[in-house]
């Protein structure tokens, strides 16, 4: 009998080491797009021949069924509407997280949970410290948030240098930052007075939405289109519509609906047809049979992959090569002039001292307090050199950050200085961040 038939040991078919590779080189190629979008908007919004560009996101899109209509600028269609898919895959990555990855179990998920904490917590008290009592002390939330991909983007151009277990971290971190900053978004954040009816609505569509889950029914449709009846409850109710993304997550299945070594057992038999049922040394699958097998494999995968991968699968990509370098082009531009920084300088320190200090501060001594209470334990291959480093990258905090600066402020000198302020503080962490890791690694690297 044929080597391809030697039958192998059952188990696990996917670690998560490979899952977690393919989602760090998603978001590190995703950082580099990300990045060039918010090139672009920043000389569209400063070189006059490019300010055409920038006047683009004013224009009006409508869409009317029946009696239904709904009119936004293109801004706020990517703001409220496109957004909404990267909050969604945001919703899966958690979701993935807590059932099989870092945040899966208490011990895994201790460290990167209480890092987070703290790295939310110190940024907005240093926000505070600088803007109470002022107009702009409402963004206290923009420091909180970590961009993921600009974050990753940095740590996988020294790859050699960071051990796998810290890039894990921080983006188990940054994960948990995400879910934190839409605890704050919703809360804190409205967009108008909240409308309760509609909102009772969309609980009752999201109780739809978790009885098809506890169903376990696999069929994509029966949840986008609950999940954009969802989306304009959401919408019209007060809280940000980017929230129906996250709540639509948390209601895909995650579950098979076939037994997994059931699954095994039906492919090994319809590999042994398979082979049974053809020629020797005939490439073509002509014979009926082998159709027939084929069919019913590609079934029996459908089956064992869980809608919950399928939609992750399909949506990340769209929402790191498409939605967020949009997003970016529409949000990122920023007329740069001399007093820009110092017409609110009380924002413009907020925003750089809670980002580039209060997040590797807080970060740093949330884990150091964590591991010597014996409650969490530091990375393999990790000192606390490098947690603090780690914790500057972590002080990029780009797309959520801009995010919240939109929604915190109602005036838009307020919006383009907290902008402005984002973008340096960024771009400084970026730079400070990469240093430090630079520095911190540079024995280990001598010594390899």
């Amino acid at each position: 009998m044929s080597h391809f038939l030697t039958r192998p040991r059952l188990g696990r078919q996917f670690s998560m080491p490979d899952i977690f590779t393919s989602f760090f080189k998603n978001q590190s190629n995703g950082g580099i797009i990300l990045l060039i979008s918010a090139l672009i908007a920043i000389a569209a919004a400063n070189i006059e021949a490019l300010k055409p560009l920038g006047e683009l996101w004013e224009k009006h899109l409508s869409i009317s069924i029946g009696r239904f209509s709904l009119d936004m600028s293109l801004l706020h269609w990517i703001n409220d509407g496109l957004m909404v898919v990267f909050f969604f895959v945001v919703g899966l990555e958690i979701k993935r997280e807590m059932s099989v990855g870092e945040l899966s179990s208490v011990k895994h998920a201790a460290l990167p949970i209480i890092a987070a904490v703290g790295g939310m917590l110190f940024p907005a008290l240093f926000y505070s410290i600088f803007n109470y009592g002022t107009p702009s002390q409402n963004g206290w939330g923009i420091p909180m948030a970590t961009d993921i991909a600009f974050a990753i983007g940095i740590l996988s151009l020294m790859s050699k240098r960071v051990p796998l277990s810290i890039k894990v971290f921080l983006t188990a971190l940054a994960i948990v930052d995400d879910l934190g900053a839409i605890i704050v978004l919703a809360l804190f954040y409205p967009t108008h007075a909240i409308n309760f009816e509609l909102l009772l609505f969309a609980a009752g569509v999201l109780a739809l939405l978790f009885t098809f889950n506890r169903l376990n029914i696999q069929k994509a449709v029966l949840y986008i289109i609950p999940g954009i009846v969802l989306w304009l409850l959401i919408l019209g109710s007060g809280l940000h519509a980017t929230v129906a993304g996250v709540l639509l997550a948390m209601t895909i299945p995650g579950n098979t609906k076939i037994n997994k070594k059931r699954f095994y057992n039906q492919h090994w038999h319809l590999l042994q047809r398979f082979q049974t049922a053809g020629k020797e040394n005939v490439d073509i699958l002509a014979c009926h049979k082998q159709k027939e097998i084929i069919d019913n494999m590609h079934r029996n995968l459908r089956q064992i992959n869980p809608l919950m991968n399928r939609f992750e699968r399909a949506a990340t990509p769209i929402a790191t090569f498409l939605i967020i370098p949009l997003f970016a082009l529409a949000n990122a531009g920023v007329e740069f002039s001399a007093d820009l920084l110092h017409t609110f300088p009380a924002l413009s320190k907020g925003v750089f001292f809670g980002l580039l200090f209060g997040k590797p501060v807080g970060i740093f001594l949330s884990s150091y307090v964590a591991c010597k209470l014996g409650i969490a334990e530091l990375p393999t291959g990790a000192d606390w050199k490098l947690i603090f480093s780690v914790g500057i990258i972590a002080g990029i905090g780009f797309t959520m950050s801009i995010f919240i600066d939109n929604l915190a402020f109602d005036t838009p000198e307020l919006v383009e200085t907290g902008k402005a302020a984002i973008l340096i503080t960024s771009f400084a962490a970026a730079v400070i961040g990469s240093l430090a890791i630079y520095l911190t690694t540079r024995n280990k690297e001598q010594t390899k």
